[in-house]
């Protein structure tokens, strides 16, 4: 693999959100270009006329940005070989098409849809695979005059000489071995004249000069198909990578109801795009040791195919939010909380617009609620401490704890004292709390379970003299008022 240049690709259908699993298809392609100095190609199959669009394109290029991924070659970077959209290379396709049918390699093929699904019922009716049985192969030209009298347009087939082994040596499975009779002529262009994914992608990667393509797991079946278009064409096939398959935690194939499918629904969650790469790189890769916390240049250093699995990869959404709340923890208060926004206002607890006095203490809060947070949305569920005026006691413990016979004196001196502060900040709680301790010779859990839970309805959480300052004195003893009241 070090002997030659290496140039991997990423080549999506922009035909809706931007799957996960494409997202790591591009961060293998694009560690493996970084830790050879190779080249990392972008381009666009958008052949589906029908379901393909510059929104989609525009989304899987921003969320590839987001992950930090970029590319040196493509759509709206150029480079040498293109154009790198497969619409702007339809003049390309016919070149080759021409070849393949002047050489007796493909031929034109008449069959209906009708004749097409009859073919393959009945071959299934008989347990044998279905495939195309080579009807149209030796039409005479009276046979093809009638067809196009009817008005048939033909698709273009590849001829599959029979009996042939088709083998690869693939960086995942080790050498692959296909039935060239179970793959049948089959289909390169359509009859409006469309080339398929299968011939497309032969000619793309070869005018490109890719090396290596590494791809998921259901591009398997297709690689038999390329390689003998290869040989016809007289290209060399690139070294091929099939990474296994994404699995749900209960081990089926990963849909939306395993949560979030595409980046776009993670980024708006409020993931940070460093959690969302340390987490794909570890789907169906492992790294050397006992490490699991990479950063990009890192898992650049670490990537080798040599350990990426044959076994299915499972999508744990427990591990992502494991993982990505050790990067929430990490990251600045400010980054958080401009994440945390859109959340925050949707739920009610802000307006569009915040002054910078605002913005400042609500970035204190997010501070202190960072470490009980996997993802920025998540803020929503901790943050209601600092914005409700009637609290409500988390279980009927927590009301309990403000029963014992200590309480009051805690409370009124606790409301006496925070009266005479001249500044209501954490450091002068802190030194307030301090003091009831002492004065009251009680330990610091009688002190502060209780003013915990007067103030907050809850029996844990975040320090209680940050929270005390942010919340502020007026609603603090507000708080008390009405709460001491339900008791």
């Amino acid at each position: 693999m070090l002997q030659q240049d290496i140039r991997v690709r990423f080549a999506p259908s922009p035909t809706g959100p931007f799957h996960i699993g494409g997202a790591r298809s591009a961060l293998f392609n694009w560690l493996l270009a970084k830790k050879y100095n190779g080249k990392f190609i972008m381009r666009i199959e958008d052949t589906d006329l029908e379901r393909s669009t510059k929104e989609s394109e525009e989304n899987i290029k921003d969320a590839l940005k987001w992950l930090g991924i970029t590319w040196d070659e493509g759509t709206d970077v150029g480079g040498e070989y293109g154009p790198y959209r497969q619409t702007e290379r339809l003049d390309t396709y016919r070149t080759y098409t021409k070849q393949l049918l002047n050489e007796g390699r493909a031929y034109h093929c008449y069959c209906s849809e009708a004749e097409l699904d009859e073919e393959r019922q009945l071959q299934s009716d008989k347990g044998e695979t279905p495939h195309y049985g080579g009807k149209c192969l030796h039409l005479t030209q009276e046979e093809k005059d009638n067809f196009i009298a009817q008005g048939r347009k033909p698709t273009v087939r590849f001829h599959v000489q029979e009996n042939k082994q088709i083998i690869f040596k693939d960086m995942v499975r080790d050498t692959v071995s296909f039935d060239s009779n179970g793959v049948g002529d089959f289909v390169i262009v359509k009859s409006d004249g469309i080339p398929v994914y299968n011939y497309a992608v032969v000619i793309d990667d070869a005018l490109m000069k890719i090396t290596h393509v590494i791809r998921g797991e259901e591009h398997l079946s297709n690689t038999p198909r390329q390689i003998v278009l290869y040989e016809a064409l007289g290209f060399t096939p690139p070294t091929f990578g099939h990474i296994s398959l994404i699995l749900g935690a209960d081990r089926t194939k990963m849909s939306k109801r395993h949560g979030a499918t595409s980046v776009e629904k993670y980024r708006n969650l409020g993931y940070l795009p460093e959690a969302i790469v340390n987490f794909l790189a570890l789907l169906g890769w492992s790294p050397g040791g006992e490490k699991e916390f990479f950063s990009l240049e890192e898992l650049i250093e670490e990537f080798s195919m040599d350990r990426v699995a044959k076994n299915p990869a499972v999508f744990d959404v427990d591990k992502l939010n494991f993982i990505s709340a050790q990067y929430i923890k990490k990251a600045t208060p400010e980054v958080i909380t401009e994440l945390a926004l859109p959340h925050l206002r949707q739920a009610g607890y802000i307006g569009e617009e915040l002054s910078a006095k605002d913005r400042e203490w609500l970035t204190q809060v997010v501070a202190l609620l960072q470490e009980y947070i996997s993802y920025a949305a998540e803020i929503v569920n901790h943050i209601d401490l600092f914005f409700t005026e009637k609290v409500e006691f988390e279980n009927e413990e927590a009301a309990e704890v403000l029963r014992d016979e200590d309480v009051p004196a805690v409370i009124k001196s606790f409301c006496e004292k925070l009266q005479g502060l001249d500044v209501v900040d954490a450091p002068s709680v802190k030194a307030l709390l301090k003091s009831i301790t002492k004065e009251l010779k009680l330990g610091g859990k009688k002190v502060f379970m209780p003013l915990r839970v007067v103030v907050t309805g809850k029996m844990h959480g975040p320090d209680l003299d940050k929270v005390i300052a942010l919340i502020g004195r007026e609603k603090i003893l507000s708080r008390i008022t009405s709460t001491l009241a339900k008791i």
